[in-house]
């Protein structure tokens, strides 16, 4: 295993060995292949380039408690790359070749995952983007397939503390856009509204839906879930937010080992006055407790507060991470191990 100080890593790149790379040309993709150059070269009149056609897919990889090397449901996020291809007219990238693509990753780059109890993991990172030259507006018709990892420490460190956002005026996807896929153009067009909330003291941004301004969607980069004071897990239904595999998978957690009522449906921004905690969720953090939501001039504070996770989110978090970690038993094929 790799001489690195595990438990203060940030949440950042670091190089590490091996990388995996598929081509697509002539109708379809190769083989693939790991290999050690970091470097990608490309056409000036690139498809990724001049039309931002690229997707990217995020997700870990765990040393367990007993010691096995291991993927988190690797499979939703192979499912997921293909609704995003498909939306940007990119050639999708075989299921299985894309879980055999992370296993290759990992254990081609096994020293490089943090051990047990540091709370770090090996980050991976998978995406695809148009190669070809184009000029007119059209897709590409050759793409490269790229998967790389590296360590990553806690995403808060010392924990999980409550944090701030706002409820911002930008929009950040349209009815019958691309908000339901993780497409790079996403991201990219939520920086400046990021930036932003950063500089006025806010963590990230709230946004409603771009329609009616009225129901919650997700911020610029993580699912919202809801605690109602009775106990309810609520998260938003839309179809212009993206699908979080660790949302799912937090759902499933509240629903068939903690025994809540779950529910997925449009949650107005009043409503969020009366909710009993609040968390962001993604692959990054997991689940990011909001202690407070600034609404123009008027403040929403959750009852949870802004010291500590609230108890619900708590124990969501706990069990989640414990499943992935091998504390727990999770349901059948969530954890796929990584043989060496």
């Amino acid at each position: 295993m790799e001489n690195i100080d595990w438990k203060n890593l940030g949440f950042g790149y670091i190089k590490t060995p091996k990388r995996y790379v598929s081509n697509y040309k002539d109708g379809s993709w190769d083989t693939g292949c790991l290999t050690e150059d970091g470097t990608v070269a490309l056409c000036e009149s690139a498809g990724v380039l001049q039309y931002a056609q690229t997707i990217f897919e995020g997700l870990k990889a765990y040393r367990t408690v007993d010691g096995r090397l291991v993927t988190f449901r690797p499979d939703l996020n192979a499912a997921r790359m293909v609704e995003s291809a498909r939306r940007l007219v990119m050639p999708p990238f075989p299921e299985q070749q894309f879980v055999d693509a992370i296993l290759q990753t990992v254990r081609a780059n096994a020293d490089y995952v943090p051990p047990y109890g540091t709370g770090a993991s090996f980050y991976l990172r998978p995406f695809m983007f148009g190669t070809d030259a184009v000029l007119g507006v059209a897709p590409a018709t050759e793409f490269q397939f790229r998967v790389f990892g590296t360590p990553a420490g806690p995403y808060f460190r010392g924990g999980a503390k409550p944090i701030s956002i706002r409820v911002t005026d930008y929009d950040r996807a349209a009815p019958h856009g691309t908000g339901h896929i993780k497409a790079g153009l996403n991201y990219a067009m939520s920086l400046y509204a990021i930036e932003e909330a950063h500089k006025l003291g806010f963590t990230e941004n709230l946004y409603l839906d771009s329609a009616t301004r009225t129901y919650v969607e997700e911020t610029g980069g993580a699912n919202f879930i809801f605690i109602t004071k009775d106990g309810k897990l609520v998260t938003p239904k839309s179809d212009t937010i993206l699908p979080s595999v660790c949302r799912r998978s937090l759902m499933h957690v509240a629903a068939y080992i903690l025994g809540m009522e779950v529910e997925e449906r449009h949650i107005t921004l009043d409503e969020v006055r009366d909710m009993a905690e609040c968390g962001l969720c993604g692959t990054a953090a997991v689940l990011s407790p909001v202690g407070r939501i600034h609404d123009h001039g008027k403040d929403i504070l959750l009852p949870s507060g802004m010291e500590k996770m609230g108890p619900v989110c708590q124990e969501l978090y706990d069990t989640l991470t414990g499943i992935q970690y091998g504390r727990i038993e999770g349901p059948e094929g969530w954890i796929r191990e990584v043989e060496l």
